[in-house]
This record gives structure tokens, sequence and C-alpha cells, in this order.
């Protein structure tokens, strides 16, 4: 008789996983891997921190500027003059990496206040370099557990050093990890960025606006001499496109004394009880 080999199990085949059949499996696997993170890690809830990638902490960008005016010398023609305003203005963007540390920080030191069984208002970053880096470096500093949910992207990104380790969770699915930046955020805090910054930006206040997360989850916008002149917040109240209620989610800080005591008061009124109901 004709003998048979046995066929391998499904999904333990990685033709089949990476297969497009096999896609809602990739899809669950990026919230079961998550959900069992932050459950052995015992994390309740998180105050997420976006912003962007591309700015340095200040002795990086000081560095920087540096060799900047080395390589240029007393060349002052357009292309020298180009390459010095953009070191400049790296090291002017180099408060907000420092104050996203800062920021950071002072959150964690108040949030272990309340313990570790379970842990609350714990940091999460997008898990790369930038304000992002940023974020996790002060939680780290101040003696807490911090998330990265990173994402794959064509352009090589690791995930920074100071997410603790087991809580840097890498995504395919741009989707599943939007989810979990919002399903167990009680805090937004929104520092200078750009197009992915705004689009979780915007993510979020559609769910608030749509009722599809909590009507207190706070919003705070950091750096107005930034943002106000990338958006014009209240011209969409102006034409309509929203109303003053929609608008009144926002809050706004430019220091890191101000925005602490934002994020502080917001989380103290309306989420210093855990909500029972929480997924996890």
């Amino acid at each position: 008789m004709k003998s048979f080999e046995m066929e391998q199990l499904a999904y333990l085949n990685p033709r089949f996983v990476k297969s497009t059949p096999g896609r809602p499996l990739r899809i669950l696997a990026e919230y079961i891997d998550p959900l069992t993170r932050l459950q052995t890690e015992g994390i309740a809830d998180t105050i997420v921190m976006f912003g962007s990638a591309r700015i340095l902490p200040r002795d990086r960008a000081v560095q920087q500027l540096a060799r900047t005016r080395r390589s240029v010398g007393r060349r002052r023609d357009a292309g020298a003059l180009t390459r010095l305003r953009a070191a400049r203005d790296r090291v002017a963007m180099s408060r907000y990496y420092e104050e996203a540390r800062q920021l950071a920080a002072r959150i964690t030191a108040w949030s272990l206040t309340f313990g570790e069984q379970p842990r609350r208002f714990v940091i999460c970053s997008g898990g790369g370099p930038g304000i992002m880096e940023a974020a996790n470096r002060g939680a780290t500093e101040a003696g807490g557990k911090t998330v990265g949910l990173g994402i794959e992207l064509p352009h090589e990104q690791h995930l920074n050093p100071y997410i603790s380790r087991g809580l840097g969770i890498n995504f395919h699915y741009f989707f599943m990890r939007k989810l979990w930046f919002a399903q167990i955020a009680k805090a937004l805090i929104v520092f200078p960025g750009g197009f992915g910054t705004m689009d979780e930006l915007w993510e979020m206040l559609t769910l608030m606006q749509t009722g599809k997360l909590g009507r207190h989850h706070l919003v705070l916008i950091y750096g107005r001499s930034y943002w106000d002149r990338v958006l014009h917040w209240r011209e969409m109240v102006r034409w309509g496109t929203i109303d003053d209620k929609e608008y009144g989610v926002l809050q706004f800080a430019d220091t890191v004394d101000e925005a602490f005591e934002r994020v502080k008061a917001g989380l103290v009124k309306h989420h210093l009880r855990l909500n029972p109901n929480w997924p996890l």
C-alpha cells in the first residue's frame, strides 16, 4: 500500500499563516498578544504620548549644530544658510523632547503612589525615536513600567531602548495598533508632530466624538507655538464643522507644570477609581 506523509498542522505552517486566508489569525494574534502582556504586567490603563519621531534630545541637537557650523565655516550661500537654519531649528525643537521626558517622569512618579496592583496611568508611546523615546525614557527614569506600541514600516525603525522588558509590542496592522492605543488610554498628550501624530490625534478625537471612547478621556495639546501655526483649531467651529462642545474636548499646555496639573486633575476627577468593566 502507498504511504502518505502527515500534513503539517495549519497553524504551524508559516506559509498558511502568512497567506491571505491566514490573515484573520494574524489579526487575532495582534489582539491577544498585547492583551496577555498587559495582563501579565498588571497594567490597568495608560497615558498615551504622541509626537514626532524626528525631534532630537537636546545634547544631540546641539552636537549636530556644532558639526554643521564647522562644515559650513564662513560660507553664506543659500545651501549653507539652509543647513544652518535647519540645525538651529532642531535645537529649538529639542525642548519638546526634554519636556516630554520630564512630563512622563512626573506622571509616572505620581502614578507609582497608587501601587502596582494594578498599575495605573502607565506611559505608553509609539515605541520609536523622538517624542516617543522621550516619553518612555522619562517613565523609565522615574522607576515605572512603560509601554511601546511599534509598527512595521518599509523603512527600518527599531523600538527604543527605554521600553520596559516585555512591553515593547510590534504590530503589522495599523488598525490593531490604534486599537491598543485607544482601548485602555485615559489621556492623550500630543506633542508637536507630523502626519503620523495628526493621524493618531484625529482617530482619538473621532472615537470620542462618536461615543466609541468615554467622554471623559482627556486630550492635551502640548506646545501652542507649534500647533497654532499648523492648525487653526477654532476655524472648525467658525465654519460649523464642529461645535463649541466638541472643541471643548481639547485642552492646551505650554509648560510641564501646566500639563502635569491638567492631566492630574482630569485623572483624579474621572478615572481614579478603576473601572470594574475594563476588559482586561
